[in-house]
């Protein structure tokens, strides 16, 4: 057995898997497995204000990084973190979600515990955990602790879903085995040969013959290893190519076959219609939901789809299972011929769309959200990556035209008010050193997680913050209004101060003007060693158009009244 421990395990496979920081709050059960932790020097243990927050701080570091992890205590320290693991469930990404459970002395001696709900079952988290895993276990037993923690971990590269490891308090330091060689590889998803000729035969078949084919990219792409792939076929076959919202940078904005989001009745100038044009459409890790079809106002007709998932096809009249995403690409990108019809007809109708109006002065008049994101848009470049908030930030971001090699970031099927501060910490951790990051948050979200900043000053992140303060949940007030949308107004620049206390160096600034903007901007451009606030003060009402019809066709799916009979 040697001097291993299950602690120095855990750390040697998180390591392996590829991360070099984790997200952790402390707490009594935990203790003696984060100092097993920090035995491992490859390994950074970064501690957050709260276990919600370290949840969502993983789930953005495996935005960046491709793989997370976020370590607890028990029950009152997991189930805080419950809602970003759910979260990362949702949206795909692996997090391996760490707690310590209770001595393995105690269910025999029949002790009642602190942090439980005073009864002698320990196993309820781990039940409730199990719905938002792709794996979860509990090691009990030293011996049992190399396989257990293999499997968690490699199922979640797999799946690409969050896996629970727990692990009793009084063995994260007892000895158990060497680790064995690990390969990432190993845990990639296989494509059924057989399955994948026929289903490339058919759905390749099914390309040749359509007249006006079209590809939609999907959220699914970067989580299973697609992107490289869609974009092979995209130019392989040359037509028209469309992302879904949540698979905004998917595809570059700057190619030439790239028409724009397709959002229904709220898509980019002159995409909708060329997606209803097309005879046959491939889309490609899609997830279609009331909110990516606007309240299922967007959804394409089965008999001209072809619906390519992570690990099946589904053809107007055929399903192929085991068959992976980027297989079943590359496979049609050497047998598709090429047709353009789609990308032609977008091309002819694209003269007649102006996109954007013309910028307004940059002058002392109010702050608008118009203006507010030309200047958020100039800010951009190839290295950059913009993450923004549940919100109109989503609609408002969406549309940003992005330049050649930035990234996009949104939590847009799990939609938690709250994530983009510490999931803006903990991308920006993962983040490599050439690269920037820009959020775009609005005033209720940051009031749910704000003390994160000051984690971002701990650790001198350099990002630029857009905080949005139109007082409320304006996304809320166009769905449903009432009074519950509305807060209570903070100076939030002027957090930046006790934040930074002694020894930070964090930069609070307020612009209520297109000119004072301007010069924020310009301020932030200058300043090293921490992150820049810029509280930009609008209007509650001044929402996207995007917004108001996104708003109430949502609102319209909400009310449907209980079908009868």
């Amino acid at each position: 057995m040697g001097d291993f421990t299950v602690g120095a395990y855990l750390a040697r496979r998180l390591e392996q898997a590829g991360l070099k920081h984790y997200f952790m709050v402390p707490g009594d059960y935990n203790l003696v497995l984060l100092d097993e932790l920090l035995l491992n020097k490859n390994l950074e243990q970064i501690g957050c204000c709260n276990e919600l927050n370290a949840a969502y701080a993983a789930e953005g570091y495996a935005r960046a990084n491709g793989c997370g992890a976020v370590v607890t205590t028990f029950n009152v320290g997991a189930f805080s973190a419950l809602n970003g693991v759910a979260g990362a469930y949702a949206e795909s990404l692996p997090v391996i979600f760490v707690c310590s459970g209770p001595n393995t002395n105690d269910p025999d001696a029949n002790h009642l515990l602190h942090h439980t709900i005073g009864t002698h079952d320990f196993a309820y988290q781990y039940e409730m955990f199990r719905n938002v895993t792709c794996a979860a276990v509990r090691v009990l037993h030293p011996d049992n602790a190399p396989y257990l923690i293999d499997h968690a971990i490699g199922t979640a590269l797999r799946e690409s879903k969050p896996a629970y490891i727990e692990i009793a308090c009084n063995l994260s330091d007892a000895p158990c085995l060497l680790p064995a060689p690990f390969e990432t590889l190993a845990f990639q998803r296989l494509s059924n040969v057989p399955a994948l000729t026929a289903a490339v035969e058919q759905a390749g078949g099914l390309l040749a013959k359509a007249d006006r084919p079209l590809l939609l990219a999907g959220v699914h792409l970067r989580s299973f290893g697609a992107i490289d792939a869609f974009r092979e076929l995209a130019e392989a076959l040359g037509c028209a190519v469309a992302v879904m919202p949540n698979a905004k940078g998917f595809f570059p904005e700057d190619h030439p076959q790239y028409i724009g989001v397709y959002w229904g009745g709220i898509s980019s100038p002159g995409c909708e219609p060329i997606v209803d044009w097309a005879d046959l459409v491939l889309a490609a890790g899609p997830m279609f939901t009331d909110y990516t079809t606007v309240g299922w106002t967007a959804m394409l007709a089965r008999e001209r789809l072809i619906d390519a998932q992570p690990g099946h096809v589904r053809l107007p009249d055929a399903q192929f299972a085991n068959v992976t995403l980027p297989d079943l690409l590359t496979g049609l990108a050497a047998r598709v011929p090429g047709n353009p019809a789609t990308l032609d007809q977008y091309r002819r109708q694209s003269e007649k769309i102006t996109v954007r109006p013309e910028p307004a002065a940059v002058d002392g008049t109010a702050l608008t959200r118009l203006e507010l994101w030309r200047q958020i848009e100039a800010e951009l470049d190839g290295r950059t990556t913009l993450l923004v908030e549940t919100g109109d930030s989503w609609l408002n971001g969406i549309y940003t035209q992005l330049p050649g090699g930035a990234r996009f970031e949104i939590e847009m099927q799990w939609g938690s008010i709250g994530w983009a501060v510490p999931a803006a910490f903990g991308y920006r951790m993962g983040l490599e050193p050439d690269r920037r990051l820009i959020a775009v948050i609005g005033d209720g979200s940051f009031q749910l997680t704000a003390q994160e900043v000051a984690n971002m000053i701990r650790h001198d992140q350099e990002l630029l913050i857009f905080l949005v303060n139109n007082r409320g949940y304006v996304v809320e007030s166009e769905i449903h209004d009432g009074p519950y949308n509305y807060i209570k107004n903070w100076d939030y620049a002027g957090l930046i101060a006790p934040w930074n206390a002694e020894d930070g160096n964090g930069l609070g600034l307020t612009a209520t003007t297109a000119r004072e903007l301007a010069d924020a901007v310009a301020q932030a451009r200058g300043h090293t060693g921490g992150p820049v606030l810029i509280e930009c003060r609008i209007q509650h009402d001044d929402c996207s158009r995007e917004l108001l019809k996104f708003g109430t066709r949502v609102a319209h799916a909400n009310a449907r009244p209980p079908q009868q009979g």
